[in-house]
């Protein structure tokens, strides 16, 4: 019993050493190329743009089924 607790000790160990490692060298990561910070902005200026572009085909399409279900409802009870 005291020998595998000794093995799960140096095991915690050696996972906080590796996490500790691991999170020290997060600040030491170089800066992103001035090119690859326009290229991630411009990418992004993109997607939102586009975004902004498709909400009306979205109103229209999610418009154009309630119409056709209301449609459907009304033509329904006449009959």
């Amino acid at each position: 019993m005291n020998r595998a607790l000794s093995f799960a000790k140096r095991h915690i160990a050696v996972f906080m050493v590796a996490c500790f490692v691991a999170v020290a060298s997060l600040p030491v990561q170089a800066a992103l190329p001035t090119e690859a910070t326009a290229a991630f902005t411009s990418l992004g200026t993109d997607a939102t743009d586009m975004i902004a572009a498709g909400w009306p085909i979205v109103v229209i399409v999610v418009g154009g089924l309630l119409v056709i279900k209301l449609f459907k409802k009304v033509m329904s009870k006449s009959t």
